[in-house]
């Protein structure tokens, strides 16, 4: 069983690697040759603002009072230059967003995890092209584009990471550290004449990484005053920056500037998805080469914004953001980024037709050599008879669309020239994007061959090990024969030849092999599908025909609300209703009561609203005095029966109550001192590391009776979830443990009502970690049902509260009682650890269930075929790739909750030095 289990664990981790492999796989090619326009370039240098962090509607609209927040860049506008929104790509986060600014592509969302310093590709930049680049800004950005830029002409200037703290006195302090160091950098390079003589140079950029705007962001939410003076802060600035390089540069009218964002903000403080607020980003340009502004009549947007900001009579030309690459590299006159997809928006150039006209050329020209190269990398890895080239863009049309373009601009029809190219570009990129995905198909089939075949193996050694479905079904035993394992291992070889002459990664002969010995393990058990199927038959067809309706409308529900939130709620409403529609109500009333009320309960939190968006401390502190509350009667009821309850467990239980007034405390000390902008204070920090570190410990120091242990458990984690909420999913656990207090109940009714067993009181019956495997029994069916209810409930913890799958769901608000200074991956350990607590709760009340009705924890493999299930019904669709990977991560993740949930419910630590012991 140990093997199975640990074969089952490779084989997910397979899986789940999969989704990578097949969606997240570097965009990049390499081989190109730099293309650059032949015409001297308007130019000789670029100031690139970047306002990280900031919206589109913060920047264009009028304040209450009708004034703009940002005067100076009202006044660009609408006298001096052109503007429009830049539209980011998911996910919007610093890193790719910045990658597309500067390097024109759009970076694999994987990326993201590979952290903020480093280039887990190499890819070339805006930055790497120039002839000097001068950044000064935020640690997290600037290093990345000066690592594995070509010689040594990328110089950056960043302040200290502790300085990006959430909780500090003036996050508009990171901006004024740029613009003051910029000034600095100026003055000294008056009495460098070595730094006078490259800061004159031409094909020069200039970038000023403004952070003050985000970190106010998520600490304060856009609507707050922090954020909105804040802008002011910055238009102040880029005024003052852009006068000075005037009057530096002698106003020789050869400086080009560009105001934009990486991503915009949601109004919870949160970004990384794709609404609006994050995608929509403000793009304001001027200075030499840049249009002036347009004044127009009528302009033809779907969205009312232009009429909101007032800018109605001012043309608006809206890019992608990959399209500022190339438009910066064609102002001073470099290289386009090899790598760059971005399209040359020419409404923004004020040149002559023929500029632009030979500006769109070589961009097509760019991207066109992309396509080649990937066209043939994977022309020479495929066989001849089995490649299917893009026929949209065959040799001979780029050929002729590359002579008719050329022919175009010798006879002066620039507009033609445009018009061509960018249907060249379009076909190119098409084309770059089916070559990228070329393997797709032949990948996603081979996992979704493995995906049934281990739901197969799984299920038939469910059904042949703990059943008693087959049993006297068939006892003849047929001789084993070669046949088999012979072609078997003939398909495995002719695959691996089949995947060897084609160069194809080693990861492809995991996907494409692995499928080759699970179905050999399922043909194997052959005659265990015989039996099987002549069990079925003995069943009454509309039995049969009503549990598989069941199960399946089980399965799409559970599905349905990894998109749909409120299918939880009908699925709990459901839930309430269950004790009504058996004998349970006649047997069992209260419990059956409970368990409705209960389940309503919970069935409300799916429809709040997503946590963080409205954060209230006042229900955090409720949560709190519930939690004391409970512990008061639980430990009042526990002091009277003075025979089970001894010094250490009193000890042991006012520990924690101590342990949640301090959390309660530093919670609201936390808040009044971030509200001040003073800071996260250090005790406080101190007490909720200590409440995180020990909240794992106290409960191994509880008796290991069934609810003493659990309750024990419950207090322990809600400290910690307590520390680490903002709003009303402080209250979530708790429902969430009443309701699986309940579960417990009703579950041993259940076995009690199928005359499984005699019903053992609960007071009485204590997690031990070493059981005798004799009580345990065969699977029934109601076990199916156990196991969907604990996918159901561990579904209902994840997606609860709020947390569905995207990023900009996380409100770092959540860390501060922990830290306040940035650190992607810690807030992300700690947030991450949030969304497993009520994960714990879960198991913990299952592991309850399986010792209350006799049921090992080895046999549970329905528990992971509900999840498998879920998973390849996600996977069959091909439309959300975050919540495959939810539930494979979920499906990976149940054996090692299932773990920690036995080593909380069964260890037992002494105080007073005494050694460890298991409870027999």
């Amino acid at each position: 069983m140990l093997l199975f289990f640990t074969l089952g664990l490779l084989i997910h981790f397979v899986f789940f690697a999969s989704i990578f492999d097949i969606y997240f796989t570097s965009p990049l090619v390499h081989g190109m040759t730099p293309q650059f326009t032949p015409l001297p370039p308007p130019a000789r240098r670029l100031v690139l603002f970047v306002a990280d962090g900031l919206r589109a509607d913060a920047l264009y609209e009028l304040d209450e009072n009708g004034t703009s927040r940002a005067p100076f860049i009202r006044n660009i506008i609408m006298h001096e230059g052109s503007w429009g929104i830049s539209h980011t790509r998911v996910p919007t986060e610093s890193r790719p967003g910045h990658v597309a600014l500067i390097a024109g592509f759009y970076e694999d969302v994987s990326a993201v995890a590979k952290g903020w310093k480093e280039n887990p590709v190499e890819f070339d930049s805006l930055f790497n092209e120039s002839k000097y680049t001068w950044s000064w800004g935020s640690p997290d950005i600037l290093p990345m584009f000066a690592k594995g830029a070509s010689g040594d002409h990328v110089y950056t200037y960043s302040y200290d990471a502790k300085r990006e703290d959430f909780g500090a006195q003036d996050a508009t302090k990171l901006d004024t550290w740029v613009f003051d160091n910029v000034k600095d950098f100026f003055h000294h390079a008056r009495n460098n004449q070595s730094l006078f003589s490259k800061i004159n140079e031409e094909k020069i950029v200039f970038f000023l990484h403004l952070l003050g705007i985000d970190t106010n962001g998520h600490a304060h939410r856009p609507s707050s005053r922090d954020y909105k003076d804040n802008i002011k802060k910055v238009d102040d600035g880029v005024k003052e920056i852009v006068s000075m390089f005037n009057h530096f540069y002698g106003n020789d009218g050869k400086t080009t500037f560009i105001f934009t964002s990486d991503h915009g903000m949601t109004d919870w403080g949160s970004h990384g998805a794709g609404h609006p607020s994050e995608t929509l980003t403000p793009l304001v340009t001027w200075g030499a080469g840049i249009k002036y502004p347009q004044r127009v009549s009528a302009q033809q947007f779907d969205d009312a914004f232009l009429k909101e900001w007032r800018l109605e009579n001012w043309k608006r030309l809206d890019v992608n953001q990959a399209d500022i690459a190339p438009l910066m590299t064609s102002l001073i006159g470099v290289p386009f980024p090899l790598n760059s997809v971005g399209i040359l928006p020419v409404d923004y150039l004020n040149n002559t037709d023929l500029f632009k006209a030979e500006s769109m050329f070589t961009n097509a020209v760019q991207i066109l050599e992309q396509f080649k190269v990937k066209m043939t990398q994977k022309k020479e890895v495929t066989l001849p008879f089995l490649f299917t080239p893009f026929k949209l863009l065959s040799d001979s049309k780029q050929f002729n669309i590359l002579r008719k373009a050329r022919s175009y601009i010798k006879h002066r029809k620039f507009d033609e020239v445009v018009s061509l190219c960018k249907e060249l570009i379009h076909l190119a990129l098409k084309g770059l994007s089916y070559y990228h995905t070329y393997d797709r198909f032949f990948l996603g089939v081979n996992v979704v061959i493995g995906f049934v075949g281990w739901i197969s193996y799984a299920s038939l050694l469910i059904i042949k090990s703990h059943s008693n479905l087959i049993k006297g079904v068939s006892k003849e035993v047929k001789k084993p024969s070669h046949l088999l394992p012979c072609s078997f291992v003939a398909i495995g070889i002719l695959v691996a030849f089949f995947l060897l002459i084609q160069a194809c990664p080693w990861k492809y002969y995991v996907y494409g092999l692995l499928p080759v010995p699970i179905w050999y393990a399922v043909l194997r058990e052959f005659q265990v599908i015989q039996d099987l199927v002549a069990s079925v038959l003995t069943y009454p067809l509309s039995h049969f025909v009503g549990y598989l309706l069941a199960f399946t409308l089980g399965i799409e529900v559970l599905v349905l609300s990894f998109f749909y939130r409120y299918m939880l709620t009908a699925g709990l409403t459901a839930f309430a209703a269950w004790p009504f529609l058996t004998r349970l109500w006649t047997r069992a009333k209260m419990t059956s009561l409970s368990w409705t009320f209960f389940s309503l309960l919970l069935a409300v939190f799916p429809l709040m609203p997503v946590v963080g968006r409205k954060p209230d401390i006042s229900l955090v502190m409720g949560a709190g005095l519930l939690v004391l509350l409970l512990s008061l009667c639980v430990v009042t009821s526990l002091m009277k029966r003075k025979d089970s309850f001894i010094k250490e467990e009193l000890l042991v239980h006012l520990l924690q109550v101590l342990s949640t007034v301090l959390s309660m405390y530093v919670v609201y000390s936390t808040q009044s001192s971030l509200l001040r902008k003073q800071g996260l204070p250090l005790m406080n920090q101190i007490i909720s590391w200590a409440t995180l570190a020990s909240s794992l410990v106290v409960p191994l120091l509880s008796s290991p009776v069934l609810f003493q242990r659990l309750f024990s458990i419950l207090l322990s984690l809600m400290s910690t979830y307590l520390l680490l909420s903002t709003g009303y999913e402080a209250l979530f656990p708790l429902v969430l443990s009443f309701l699986m207090f309940v579960w417990i109940n009703i579950e041993q009714e259940t076995l009690q009502q199928s005359g499984v067993c005699c019903k053992q009181k609960l007071t009485s019956i204590q997690f031990s970690y070493n059981t005798d495997i004799t009580q345990f029994r065969q699977l029934y069916l109601d076990d199916i049902r156990r196991a969907f209810f604990l996918v159901f409930f561990l579904v209902t913890a994840f997606f609860g509260t709020g947390n569905i799958a995207s990023i900009n769901s996380f409100d770092l608000a959540s860390v501060y009682c922990f830290l306040t200074v940035f650190s992607p991956f810690m807030m992300g350990a700690l947030m991450m650890w949030k969304i497993l607590i009520p994960f714990v709760l879960v198991m913990c009340a299952f592991e309850a269930v399986q010792l209350t009705t006799q049921l090992s924890s080895k046999r549970n493999l329905m528990i992971f075929l509900t999840c498998v299930l879920s998973a390849c019904n996600i996977f069959f669709s091909f439309c959300s790739i975050s919540h495959y990977v939810i539930v494979m991560s979920m499906t990976i993740f149940l054996v090692f909750l299932n773990g920690l949930a036995q080593l909380l419910t069964t260890k037992k630590l002494r105080l007073c030095g005494k050694p460890k012991s298991h409870f027999m």
